[in-house]
């Protein structure tokens, strides 16, 4: 057991309406979401019939791929997209290797479509593993995808934002992906499974079985956290044996979400990215972490200062972000063949004049 493993108060759960429609009840109920991430960093939903059958067909469907041959697995990887087979230890945070297994699910296109003719950065098809396998995972996302949206725009509300789709307007289209991990059992060297990182992207929502291991960091008042989309202020690694962590205790029928990277760059740090770590346990454990996320080509501003200079291009922050991760990657090796760099700086300087 890790010796970071805290027990505290359950963690707030709520249950959204069915449709957002900027009633004063979706405005407590904003206001209430807004607030357990001010206090706790993260917070629960309560899953409904659908929303839990999806989570168990795609966990299933995780332990099924998990279970086959390393060079099996290894063949689904693309060199288009960053979609495909991640081996334990091929990520590091912070320089040391983390040891999760994935298979991480980006935006699924044609080859023939006129963005992968064009050598837009990743894109492309996803090297699915079997038509099964990719009806579990899209079926998840389509459902998991929709109350993202609904939790957006309650965050808007919450916000005391007139305009319920502040945020829901950049996820039109949006680059939603996910990373299907599978975690093997602490042996005696190690218990790392992820080291302390924030993810990059708007919102998360994520899925655990019943091992448990995830840890979050909870804001603290007065401590410094790194803008992580500048590239001289990462947070992977950073108070990674500082307490306090929270011990994210497995609860049957939920879902968990927490902002990310740009959520805190939009609202200038009124909420903050969490910090995660996942520890190993005594068991394999399987997790689901989806990423709601704006267009490729979208443009993120300060919701304070829109005319301030300062945006998040969303392509480009995340192509840097999985450059950064999967440097030796045969995706980054033929986007610099192929000059995929120069696309990108292209589409930012157009959404940049359009937006």
């Amino acid at each position: 057991m890790s010796s970071d493993k805290q027990t505290l108060t359950p963690l707030q759960t709520f249950r959204p309406p069915s449709a957002v429609h900027g009633t004063d009840a979706d405005r407590a109920l904003g206001r209430a979401l807004v607030a357990a991430w001010q206090a706790d960093g993260i917070f629960q939903i309560s899953a409904t019939v659908a929303q839990q059958a999806a989570t168990e067909r795609a966990l299933a469907a995780s332990r099924a791929f998990c279970a086959r041959p390393l060079q099996e697995k290894a063949a689904h990887v693309s060199d288009l997209t960053y979609s495909g087979y991640v081996a334990s230890g091929e990520e590091e945070t912070a320089g040391e290797r983390d040891g999760s297994e994935i298979f991480t699910v980006c935006p699924d296109i044609p080859a023939d479509d006129p963005r992968v003719v064009e050598h837009w950065p990743c894109h492309g098809p996803a090297p699915w593993p079997s038509p099964d396998y990719a009806r579990a995972m899209k079926d998840y996302m389509a459902v998991v995808g929709e109350l993202g949206h609904r939790l957006l725009q309650l965050t808007a509300l919450g916000l005391g934002l007139d305009d319920s789709d502040t945020f829901t307007r950049l996820t039109a289209d949006g680059w939603h992906h996910m990373r299907v991990l599978r975690f093997p059992p602490a042996d005696a060297t190690s218990e790392r499974g992820i080291g302390a990182h924030t993810d990059y992207g708007l919102l998360v929502i994520a899925a655990q079985d019943d091992v448990g291991g995830l840890y979050i960091r909870p804001p603290v008042p007065g401590e410094e956290r790194g803008r992580n989309w500048l590239p001289d202020e990462s947070m992977a690694g950073r108070y990674e044996h500082e307490g306090p962590w929270t011990y994210v205790t497995p609860v049957p029928g939920v879902l968990t979400v927490f902002p990310g990277d740009i959520m805190q760059f939009m609202t200038a740090g009124a909420l903050l990215s969490t910090p995660h770590k996942v520890r190993l346990a005594a068991r394999e454990r399987y997790t689901l972490a989806y990423f709601h996320e704006p267009s490729f080509n979208a443009v993120a501003r300060p919701l304070a200062a829109p005319g301030s200079g300062d945006y998040i291009h969303y392509g480009t922050h995340f192509t840097s972000m999985f450059r950064r991760c999967y440097p030796l990657r045969v995706t980054t090796a033929r986007m610099d063949r192929e000059g995929g760099l120069k696309v990108l700086t292209r589409l930012r300087e157009e959404a940049l004049h359009t937006s």
